[in-house]
């Protein structure tokens, strides 16, 4: 007689490419969980890594398997439907390979799911770490220009009213090993937008807020690992990060009743990323990009060719008085330009 494995409450999905450094900490994270009843699903996207080795040392336990491509995917957020398309469990851990967590997270946030049947997505604070899991910064200080107090208490919210609050301006979810949700919830969202390269967490979480509502604990269960191999750097340089966040906000703006005064704050926040936050490099982007982005913007805020000519006109004018500060007082040594 066959046997048939129990299904798991949790499906833990850790995706992993080239990770190896950190897989054997986040697999350890996973499987000393104080809450035990939940299956890991490792996904490795075709590493090049001693990722392999890393995993087998798990590889035995029987709530492990293993799911691995031949080709890399090109996508992060292909990796997660893919995932959550082999869990079995009802609740869904996005576990990624290069973080790790407090030994209570899945027992904290599996509480927060069971206490709460009309929330879809519960969270807990991160700690940002580096390379070698030193503390950097708490990630509460990255919201708190949106309120410095809403972070600080744990709280479950309705999900419009959380687009309305929080999503519309940054994805206030920074990091999705802190989450746990409702594998239904996500499948009902459409799945994760396998089109975006940055935002697609962003984008996720909107869709499901859309259909449930929101816990929060904030004690800083999770570390959110940042290093040397993340790719948001060049696609900042790139532009991709405004022209998604353009996309996002967007797509929530016209689902959910923001403010007049809070879509004011979202194109001004646009608005800074571009001109003023940018690196002086990212002007070396072709026009046809900032084309892009300017399309992309100008469907969010339909001043922005206003708000640009102004912005532009600040940016230049303080180039001048630079240039003329620097000639009225040149540096001591320095010869004089020649009449």
């Amino acid at each position: 007689m066959t046997l048939k494995m129990a299904v798991p409450k949790v499906s833990v999905i850790v995706p992993n490419y080239n990770h190896a450094r950190f897989l054997g900490r986040r697999l350890e994270s996973v499987l000393g969980q104080t809450y035990r009843d939940f299956e890991l699903i490792y996904l490795d996207d075709a590493s090049t890594d001693d990722s392999a080795a890393v995993f087998a040392r798990c590889a035995a336990d029987p709530r492990v398997r293993a799911v691995l491509n031949e080709r890399n995917s090109g996508s992060p957020f292909k990796q997660w439907n893919k995932g959550v398309r082999e869990a079995r469990g009802e609740y869904v851990w996005i576990a990624e390979a290069d973080d790790f967590a407090d030994p209570r997270l899945l027992e904290t946030l599996v509480d927060r799911l069971d206490q709460n049947p009309n929330v879809g997505v519960a969270y807990c604070q991160s700690l940002i770490v580096g390379e070698h899991d030193a503390v950097q910064f708490n990630a509460v200080e990255s919201v708190a220009h949106l309120d410095p107090r809403r972070w600080t208490a744990d709280f479950v919210n309705d999900g419009h009213d959380e687009c309305r609050r929080a999503l519309i301006f940054q994805c206030t979810i920074p990091n999705a090993s802190a989450a746990l949700f409702r594998r239904e919830v996500y499948e009902r969202a459409g799945y994760a937008d396998e089109s975006l390269r940055l935002a697609g967490d962003w984008m996720l979480w909107a869709r499901m807020l859309l259909l449930s509502d929101v816990a929060f604990v904030a004690e800083p269960l999770n570390r959110f690992r940042k290093h040397s191999g993340s790719v948001t750097h060049r696609s900042e340089l790139e532009g991709t990060d405004i022209l998604e966040r353009c996309q996002v906000v967007r797509w929530i703006a016209e689902r959910v009743d923001v403010p007049p005064e809070g879509m004011e704050r979202v194109c001004e926040g646009i608005m800074f990323q571009w001109v003023a936050a940018l690196p002086p490099q990212s002007w070396r982007l072709p026009w046809a990009r900032h084309r892009e982005i300017y399309r992309a913007a100008r469907a969010v805020d339909k001043r922005l060719k206003a708000r640009l000519a102004k912005k532009l006109t600040r940016a230049a004018l303080r180039t001048l008085l630079r240039e003329m500060s620097a000639r009225a007082c040149p540096r001591r040594g320095a010869p004089s330009p020649t009449p």
